[in-house]
């Protein structure tokens, strides 16, 4: 790869972690490209940009950053990156779904916000985190709540009245 190209492609990985509101990084070693291509399908369809980088470029994009020196570790053999851009937990949802099928698939780390997680910390924090559309219908539930009651307290003197009016029509 030529000096220009590999800058170019340094400032696109680097680009995708600014944007990024997390990022799962995996080991897909013994997949088969019929498991990878599936993984590849449900990251798309998650929200989530999904690429296999070289670790060299990765270090240099984010050599910079507070946690550059926490994945230091963990970019070491083969490397898959899935970038989040609106969901945090979409990429890591979609590994933790797919490990189930398929246990050659291992997380080697995450972050979130600029934070380092390890891999446990991935399967058992990010992972589990609710998704923004559950986050807004939790959201929605909350408002709603206070006006339903309210509503309620509106139509008990109407609803009590129906009551003795049925109740007298039985004694008659």
């Amino acid at each position: 790869m030529e000096r220009v190209a590999k800058t170019t492609a340094i400032a696109e990985i680097k680009g995708r972690f600014d944007r990024a509101t997390s990022a799962v990084f995996v080991d897909f070693q013994g997949m088969k490209v019929a498991d990878v291509t599936k993984l590849r399908d449900e990251f798309r369809k998650a929200g989530a940009e999904y690429r296999v980088v070289k670790n060299t470029m990765v270090k240099q994009a984010i050599k910079d950053t507070a946690w550059g020196k926490s994945l230091d570790k963990t970019l070491v053999g083969m490397t898959g990156v899935a970038w989040s851009y609106e969901d945090p937990a979409a990429a890591a949802k979609v590994v933790k779904s797919f490990r189930k099928d398929n246990d050659k698939l291992k997380i080697k780390a995450g972050l979130i916000d600029g934070q380092f997680l390890d891999a446990a910390a991935v399967e058992s924090q990010l992972a589990t985190m609710p998704g923004k559309q559950e986050l807004r219908a939790m959201l929605l539930a909350t408002l709603q709540a206070p006006l339903q009651q309210f509503v309620a307290l509106l139509n008990a003197p109407a609803q009590n009245f129906v009551y003795l009016l049925a109740a007298k029509k039985d004694k008659d």
